[in-house]
C-alpha cells in the first residue's frame, strides 16, 4: 500500500465524515513535493515593500526544485485567502523551467512561452500585496509541476487554470509570506 493511497484514503474518510467532497487526487502533492523559495524572503517571512502595491509592485524572484521526470511545464498561483472573498495576485502557466526572475513584465505571453492570466483586479500579470492598512495578511505562492502544456487563453483566471490543471498535477509546493500594511 503506497503512502499516496493512505493519504487519499484518510482524506476521503475525513471529508465524508464532515459532509465535504473528497480531495481530487490530482491536486495532492507527490511524495517528494517541490521546494519553493525566494532570495527576497524566507518561508513565513515578511514580503519586502518592493514587491507590494506600496512599493514598486514588481514580482519577486522565485525558484523551485525540479519536478518529477514527467514534468513538461509549471504553473504558479499567488493568492491571499484572508482578503474578503479571497484575492488572486498572480496566475502564470506553461513556465518552462524551475524559476522566475524578478519583475516579470505584465505581458500576456512571455518570451519563454509562459502565459500570464488575469488576477482578481482583472489585470494581466502580478499584483502585489495590498491588505487593508493596519492588517497583516499571509500570501501563498503555489507551484505546480504539470505533465502537459496548458492550452488556455491569456484572459484565463484562476478558476480556468485550476480546471485545466485537474488531472495533470504531478507535484506541487508552496511558499508563504506575510505583509503588514502600515500606510
Amino acid at each position: 500500500m503506497s503512502w499516496k493511497y493512505l493519504v487519499l484514503t484518510g482524506a476521503a474518510a475525513v471529508a465524508a465524515a464532515c459532509g465535504a467532497r473528497a480531495p481530487d487526487e490530482s491536486l495532492i502533492a507527490a511524495e517528494k513535493p517541490l521546494r519553493v523559495q525566494s532570495v527576497a524572503f524566507g518561508e513565513g517571512g515578511s514580503m519586502p515593500t518592493r514587491y507590494t502595491f506600496d512599493g514598486a509592485n514588481v514580482s519577486p524572484p522565485l525558484s523551485w526544485t525540479a519536478g518529477p521526470r514527467d514534468t513538461v511545464t509549471y504553473a504558479l498561483v499567488m493568492d491571499d485567502s484572508a482578503a474578503p472573498g479571497g484575492f488572486v495576485n498572480w496566475v502564470i502557466w506553461n513556465i518552462p523551467g524551475a524559476q522566475l526572475e524578478e519583475d516579470v513584465r505584465p505581458m500576456p505571453v512571455l518570451p519563454s512561452g509562459a502565459v500570464q492570466g488575469k488576477n482578481s483586479s482583472a489585470r494581466t500579470g502580478y499584483s502585489g500585496p495590498q491588505p487593508a492598512v493596519g492588517t497583516t495578511h499571509t500570501y501563498f505562492i503555489r507551484v505546480f509541476a504539470l505533465d502537459t502544456r496548458l492550452d488556455l487563453p491569456p484572459s484565463a483566471n484562476r478558476d480556468l487554470l485550476d480546471a485545466a490543471m485537474r488531472g495533470h498535477v504531478i507535484a506541487q509546493g508552496r511558499l508563504s509570506v506575510r505583509y503588514a500594511r502600515t500606510r
